[in-house]
């Protein structure tokens, strides 16, 4: 007679701190952080709840970790090129970034624990900003400047529910029939949204970039200014 074979358990991949973490943004990218709770974490990873805190101290510590993977998925300007095209490609690869987190938007710079990645960032952008040539007091006032243009549009497209611009000149086409008698007395809002828009689009990207060029531009000028 056969002896019968031994059932075998399925490997599980051993639990760890970036597990758990990178599980936490999926799930967060799905439905927003407020909606992640520790049991729908455990469960995602195939766990216990109580198991988790051997990883994360507590869901704050959940976030300060799940915050510093998207600062580890931004590119950090370097001084080997141009200050403006480093600044320029760490401000596209952030915009970037929080599309694929909009989650995060909001809660970048206001960890009281930050991580590696996101000093390593921040020092990068000091570094890049005084190696250009710019103050001590300059470089705060550049960075500052940036980053507020970089989140607050993030922000703001992250609240818009169109996409293309081919969805918003349709929005607008469609708004223009509905509100023709108003715009009567809105003549500047009739001839953007109504006129332009209904046209051409509007395009998050073309705007980000050029609202970005203009304030490099203008920080150009400030190096070496006291």
């Amino acid at each position: 007679m056969a002896t019968p074979r031994a059932t075998r358990k399925p490997n599980r991949l051993p639990l760890n701190r970036e597990r758990v973490l990178r599980a936490a943004v999926e799930l967060a990218d799905q439905a927003g952080f407020e909606s992640l709770t520790m049991r729908k974490l455990a469960r995602q990873l195939g766990v216990e709840a109580m198991s988790l805190y051997n990883h994360v101290a507590s869901k704050d510590d959940l976030l300060d970790g799940m915050v510093d993977l998207v600062f580890s998925e931004i590119e950090p300007p370097t001084t080997d090129v141009d200050w403006k095209t480093a600044m320029r490609r760490r401000a596209i690869s952030t915009r970037e970034a929080l599309a694929r987190h909009r989650w995060a938007i909001g809660l970048m710079e206001g960890r009281t624990n930050p991580g590696p990645a996101s000093l390593r960032i921040r020092n990068a952008i000091l570094g890049c900003l005084r190696e250009a040539g710019f103050s001590v007091e300059m470089t705060i006032q550049a960075y500052s400047v940036q980053d507020a243009y970089i989140y607050g549009f993030a922000l703001q497209e992250k609240s818009m529910p169109l996409a293309s611009a081919d969805e918003f000149a349709a929005v607008a086409k469609r708004h223009s029939r509905q509100f023709e008698a108003a715009f009567s007395e809105y003549p500047y809002l009739a001839e953007v949204v109504g006129g332009h828009v209904a046209k051409s689009g509007y395009d998050f990207e073309t705007a980000f970039l050029f609202g970005l060029d203009r304030i490099l531009d203008a920080l150009d000028g400030l190096r070496d200014a006291g």
